[in-house]
């Protein structure tokens, strides 16, 4: 059975816009092991146009860091599942989009053994935790506040409280905190 984890950066005043932090080589090396542990990438149309041609190109840039590089080069290699009602198709042959409920989606994908799904965004995340279908919480904080910007979890309505348990945390060089989460 396959979990669904969730993974984001965050500010300390819970920004979740990628132009508020920009991760060091530290936290890439984090996350390109959260890749490595996946088999499936979730995304809504939004996160899919962030992360879709930013990273592919990313592997051929060679301005991109080595820890960049290192990044790409595993999400290049990860099948995506993107659920969109606008677009259906691209050349990437790692993507296949779903215009289908997400949740039976996930809760059919959650039965097939293999490696866990690693999901990103917020919108999409959010609808996906009020069903309950989030089993994995790992966010990483930066020392950052943004003041301003998209929030994490506003307008979330849970049917009721959602209690975590913290399994795992990290401390980096920079300051930021990498705190792993699982459903009690």
């Amino acid at each position: 059975m396959s979990k669904l984890i969730y993974a984001i950066n965050l500010t300390i005043d819970g920004c979740c816009d990628h132009t508020s932090m920009v991760p060091d080589d530290e936290i890439m090396a984090y996350h390109t092991q959260l890749l490595r542990e996946a088999g499936l990438l979730v995304y809504g149309r939004r996160t899919y146009e962030l992360m879709v041609p930013y990273w592919p190109e990313a592997a051929q840039d060679p301005t991109s860091t080595h820890a960049e590089k290192a990044f790409a080069d595993v999400f290049n290699t990860i099948g995506r599942l993107v659920f969109s009602r606008s677009i259906d198709r691209t050349d990437d042959e790692q993507t296949r989009f779903v215009r289908t409920d997400p949740a039976a989606e996930i809760a059919r994908l959650k039965q097939v053994p293999g490696k866990d799904m690693l999901i990103g965004g917020v919108s999409l995340p959010a609808r996906l935790m009020e069903l309950g279908l989030i089993d994995e919480y790992h966010f990483v904080v930066h020392p950052v506040l943004a003041g301003a910007g998209r929030r994490l979890f506003d307008g979330v309505s849970l049917p009721e409280r959602l209690q975590l348990r913290l399994v795992e945390s990290k401390i980096f060089k920079s300051g930021a905190v990498a705190l792993r989460y699982t459903n009690l």
